[in-house]
Formats: structure tokens, sequence, C-alpha cells
């Protein structure tokens, strides 16, 4: 692997080692069988202990592990005759938004995810998954498209928050966001949105009002990064480890205030460690949405919508 995390040494540490004596094993007459047996227990052991209890600082960091899978990744994986669009028809196209239409189990669907890229290249090509206004007018356009021709809507969401720059702001941003979160709650399709990587303010918000939204296990979701945070509350960027075990951003948190509706299991060691199977984890999770939400009419579909972020949150009338 290209990126180890500073908490994950020891698990790679020890399989390392585990590798080196099964090539001694094979390359001599030793037989270290019973060496290798006794250090895969201790591995077994020792990676219960790391990933089943990260926190929320650790999880934040998986979200943002360089070889996490992307929407194009899960877009191979999940749907065939996948047709990617281009272009918001007003100003330009932009790789930041990947949109198209698929098939998922044989019927249609339109699909629409934040890209982030591979490499610097990539990731300069992609704004680094922050989309410009452009991005979200791209979107919207494609889930207006959906509604017109009733194909259920599947946003995948993975970024840091929308590009902040001058030019996106004198093109729109706060209203793109804005038009987004209005037109979303009122289409008369299924959305179902699934949080892939970071959540990040508007820029994760303009793709995430949904019937359903999950999140993968070691996914965040907040209003704004720990390192604002730390650098609002406190003037110290270097205390986001401390915001974001007060901020309350990973999938078990937000799955106690009704923010999402399943948390979507992870690999052991994240979904980077096995791509195929974290796919089939949200193939089950995505198929059992679209076959709940599609048995509502219309009006069902945004009473259902409507409740859904009405029960949102936890707090007390005073």
């Amino acid at each position: 692997m290209k990126h180890v995390l500073d908490f994950e040494k020891p698990v790679v540490n020890l399989r390392e080692k585990i590798a080196e004596l099964k090539k001694i094993t094979q390359d001599s007459e030793m037989d270290l069988t019973d060496e290798i047996s006794t250090l895969e227990e201790r591995l077994k052991v020792l990676e219960d202990d790391i990933y089943g209890n990260l926190k929320p600082w650790e999880r934040v960091q998986m979200a943002r592990h360089g070889e996490r899978p992307t929407t194009l990744d899960y877009i191979e994986r999940l749907f065939t005759d996948f047709i990617e669009f281009h272009g918001d028809r007003l100003f330009g196209d932009d790789a930041a938004i990947v949109s198209g239409i698929a098939f998922y189990k044989d019927k249609p669907v339109t699909i629409i995810g934040h890209q982030r890229g591979k490499d610097t290249k990539e990731n300069i090509r992609r704004n680094f998954g922050m989309p410009h206004p452009e991005g979200y007018r791209k979107a919207l356009r494609h889930m207006k498209q959906a509604e017109k021709f009733n194909r259920p809507i599947i946003c995948f969401i993975d970024t840091k928050g929308a590009y902040p720059g001058k030019a996106a702001e004198e093109r729109g941003q706060s209203e793109a966001i804005a038009r987004n979160l209005m037109e979303m709650a009122g289409l008369t399709v299924p959305i179902v949105c699934i949080v892939i990587g970071e959540g990040g303010s508007g820029g994760a918000l303009a793709l995430g009002v949904g019937d359903h939204i999950h999140m993968l296990e070691n996914s965040t979701y907040s209003v704004i990064s720990p390192e604002g945070a730390a650098a609002l509350l406190w003037k110290d960027a270097s205390l986001a480890k401390h915001a974001a075990e007060t901020m309350g951003i990973t999938s078990y948190d937000l799955k106690k205030l009704h923010v999402i509706d399943e948390i979507i299991p992870e690999p052991r060691g994240g979904a980077h460690r096995d791509v195929d199977e974290q796919a089939k984890f949200i193939d089950t999770v995505l198929s059992k949405s679209l076959k709940t939400l599609a048995t509502y009419d219309e009006e069902e579909l945004l009473e259902k919508r409507w409740e859904k972020y009405k029960q949102i949150g936890d707090y007390t009338n005073r």
C-alpha cells in the first residue's frame, strides 16, 4: 500500500513479518508453519482491536485515505452501460462531478457523484473533488432529466466541500447549492444518497437531499472540516483531532441523530482494502432502498421525505 496511516502501522508491520516468514518457508526447507499460525492469530486480534475501535479522528483519516474508492470505482462495479454526460448548458463542464445514466439490475437510473483523482494530475483536473457551480448545475440538469423520464437518482457523496475560489463565487456558488437543495426536496422520483468518503459542508449537501441517506462505516459527514472547526473555535487548526471528537461527524453519531438511515459496513481495514467486497455491501443496501421507495406513489414519496427531515436531530422544546 502507498498510504499507511499512523494507527495502522502495527498491523502493517505484523503483516510484513508474516509475509517474510512465508517467503522463508517457501524458499527454504525450514518449516515455520507454527510461528506463522501464531502471528496470524495475533494479527486477527490486533486488527479487531484497532479497526473495531476507531476514534473519530481515525475515521476522518480513513475517509481521506488516498486509495479510498471513488464514485467511478463503484459505478464500474455496481452498474452496467454507464453513459457519462457533460456540461451544465450554461458555462462549462466540471470534472469534480460525474453524472450520467446506467442500468442497475436491468432498470435505468441516473447516477451523480463527486469525483476526486487518484494521482496529482487527475486531482488537478477534477479540482480535488471540490465542485464549481457549473458542477452543481450539471447535477441538477440531470436530476430534472431523471424526473422527466421517471428514473431513480443515486448520489455518491465524497467532497471536502464546494470550491471556495473567487471565480466560483462570481459564478454563483452559493445560489447553485441552494437551488439544488430546493429542487431536490421536491423531485418526484426516488433519491438515494450514499456518503462514500468525506461529506463536507454545503458541497456535500448539494447532492445530499434524499429519501434514504446511507454512509459507509468510515465516512464522515459534517458542516465543516475538523481543521476548520478548530480554527474557528480555538484559533488553532492543529486541534482538529479534538474537534473531530466533539463534532459528531461519524456514521455512528449521525445514525443516532437520524441524519442517515443505514451504516454500510466496510471490509476490515477500510473500503480500499477490498473494493469488490465494499461494492457488494453497497449493493445490498442500495437494492433494498430502491425496492422500498418503488412502492410509494409521488405523493407518498414527498410526504415521507418531508417527515424524514423533520425527524433529524436531538433537541428539547423549552
